[in-house]
């Protein structure tokens, strides 16, 4: 890829990008939190070998504040298996759990157990480095005190799509000490409604210190929109509120043993 075709692809992601978050805002009444939250990630993973098979297992926290008001927390795992060089079937789940972080002591506003499938086709362009992933996922929801709020499910379905770049800047691939940059725009849909549910853009700057250990910093805004009504000849137009996070990560890679054939480039990608 030339020059000229390199930034030519990035300015196009870059306008497509701001083109959704500027029709999504015109289309909805946004409603912003004032607070910074944070996200924690940690994840180990097992890359696919010989054989093609891989895992992962991964804990996650967040919090409404910066490094406080812890509320949300999340594991998962699961297998993956190489179809072929640069796609990738997984099949995971895991535990989620919201409470209100004003009073813990009350246990979860709710917990969830999640299954999913998922397909990832990486894409490698010169030093940029694509990212396709698709995810169909089941959802199984208790509420406390075994009540479930109006507008809520026992169970839902949800489709998720992600498109992530990575771009090395030191050197031209992923090796030990580089420093790479990371965007990713994802978008949710449910098919109860309303079908657009969520939408979650990030950027952010990482470390790959070497073939095992990655960190990640940056910033994700996650906006989830509610339907539009009408009650009582009055009408509700689609909302959507928006928060914005620090977002810290660790990744940790497995190595295989006796790995004949040298190891394939991975992507830094954030298996959440």
């Amino acid at each position: 890829m030339s020059a000229r075709s390199y930034l030519l692809s990035s300015v196009f992601t870059a306008a497509v990008w701001a083109a959704g978050s500027s029709v999504a805002q015109a289309q909805t009444n946004a409603i912003p939190d004032p607070r910074l939250g944070s996200w924690f990630v940690g994840t180990v993973v097992l890359p696919g070998g010989p054989k093609h098979w891989g895992g992962y297992v991964e804990l996650q926290s967040r919090a409404n504040g910066t490094f406080r008001q812890f509320f949300y927390y999340e594991t998962k795992g699961g297998v993956s298996y190489d179809l072929a060089k640069n796609f990738t079937f997984m099949l995971a789940g895991g535990r989620y759990s919201t409470s209100d972080y004003r009073d813990l002591s009350e246990g979860p506003l709710n917990t969830e157990k999640r299954l999913w499938e998922q397909l990832t086709l990486t894409h490698y362009s010169a030093r940029l480095k694509m990212e396709h992933r698709y995810r169909v996922e089941q959802r199984w929801f208790t509420f406390r005190d075994d009540v479930v709020p109006a507008g809520s499910f026992r169970y839902r379905n949800r489709i998720r799509y992600r498109f992530n770049t990575f771009l090395p800047l030191n050197h031209a691939t992923f090796v030990d000490k580089t420093v790479f940059l990371s965007v990713y725009d994802e978008v949710f849909f449910n098919p109860r409604g309303p079908f657009f549910e969520r939408n979650r853009v990030y950027a952010g700057a990482g470390y790959q210190f070497d073939k095992h250990f990655t960190v990640q910093a940056g910033w994700v805004n996650q906006a989830n929109y509610t339907p539009a009504s009408y009650r009582q000849n009055t009408f509700v137009p689609q909302t959507n509120i928006a928060k914005n996070n620090l977002v810290f990560s660790v990744i940790y890679r497995i190595s295989r043993r006796n790995q004949v054939v040298p190891a394939p480039e991975f992507v830094p990608s954030q298996p959440d």
